[in-house]
């Protein structure tokens, strides 16, 4: 069936930005493809994984290849509120206070070492992701459209450290991995970096601010089948009734996993989404929604794991690629 023309535009763009931001993470594709349907989807993303396997990179990359406004702002113990959200200076010259913005306003946020700063702080950011505002001293200011929040966190060295409350987990769209490169992805950073005599990786601009809320809309017009939408809310009910979970995921799970499905869709060139792109974000979307329980803390029990079960256990619908053939090539009534 011919694909919906928005969509395919949004799809070849969007291949393009992938291909673009691989020039300097490499071997990483299915993950950044992972980060760039949450951002198709008006998600945030939690990057997990150990030191110096391009996270920091990557959020750099993709907001340059995007066309995003970039700012970084580095998570430490004694990190503000106002340094996220900005404050009111007081301007001798005009007697009046004049509010001096934070890095939260910007098209792309790279929260870095989101876990390294207390529950107040990280706090601040619940309002930005949830609403796109911010309310400093009573007054409201919206932040500019797309607004994007990249977090990582770093899994090992929790001494010093606040692990994130379920309520801001659960901000954020998808939480992804890169995982360590193979040996020949390993070699291939050195070979670039050596031929490149440089540490910068010149990338080119794709598509620019207006260019990404395009392709957001466009993934906004990808249809979901009710079979598929159901199975997305049974995914979810089955993750609270797992027998190793504490406390599984919340109706907010279901909505990210259609959400994100179709951001997964719009990337393989479909204005519709099938089962499989589902299965393909599920891991990311739920992993980190799902508590297991306390008794099972030092065994290999844990959410990623739990989502992997319910894909194996929950039946999944007929797929629709085959419906729509045949619906696309019936021949009209005369």
């Amino acid at each position: 069936m011919p694909t919906d023309a928005r969509v395919a535009d949004a799809s070849r763009l969007a291949g393009q930005v992938l291909d673009e931001v691989e020039k300097a993470v490499v071997g990483k594709r299915n993950a950044l493809t992972l980060v760039l349907a949450a951002v198709l989807a008006k998600g945030h993303v939690l990057l997990e994984d150990y030191p110096g396997l391009g996270k920091t990179l990557a959020a750099r990359s993709l907001a340059r290849v995007l066309g995003l406004d970039f700012a970084r702002a580095q998570f430490t113990p004694d990190l503000l509120p106002a340094d996220l959200t900005g404050s009111f200076l007081y301007d001798q010259r005009a007697g009046t206070f004049e509010f001096r913005k934070g890095p939260l306003f910007t098209g792309l946020l790279l929260a870095d070492e989101i876990n390294r700063t207390p529950p107040k702080t990280q706090s601040a950011l619940l309002e930005a992701m949830q609403e796109r505002q911010v309310t400093v001293e009573g007054e409201t200011f919206l932040l500019a459209a797309p607004f994007h929040v990249l977090a990582t966190a770093n899994p090992i060295e929790y001494e010093g450290t606040y692990p994130l409350p379920e309520a801001q987990l659960d901000r954020f769209l998808m939480r992804v991995s890169f995982g360590y490169p193979s040996s020949d992805e390993e070699y291939d950073v050195v070979a670039r970096r050596l031929d490149r005599q440089q540490e910068e990786v010149d990338l080119t601009q794709v598509t620019d601010a207006a260019g990404v809320l395009e392709m957001q809309a466009a993934t906004e017009t990808v249809t979901v089948d009710e079979s598929v939408g159901r199975y997305c809310v049974d995914l979810v009910a089955a993750t609270r009734q797992h027998a190793d979970v504490l406390t599984g995921s919340s109706p907010r799970g279901s909505l990210g996993l259609v959400l994100a499905a179709r951001g997964w869709a719009v990337l393989r060139g479909r204005d519709y989404v099938i089962p499989e792109d589902v299965k393909a974000v599920a891991r990311a979307v739920l992993g980190h929604r799902i508590t297991v329980k306390p008794e099972l803390w030092m065994t290999q029990a844990s959410g990623p794991r739990v989502a992997d079960s319910v894909l194996g256990s929950v039946a999944t619908p007929a797929t629709l690629e085959a419906a729509r053939a045949v619906s696309f090539e019936r021949p009209a009534e005369q």
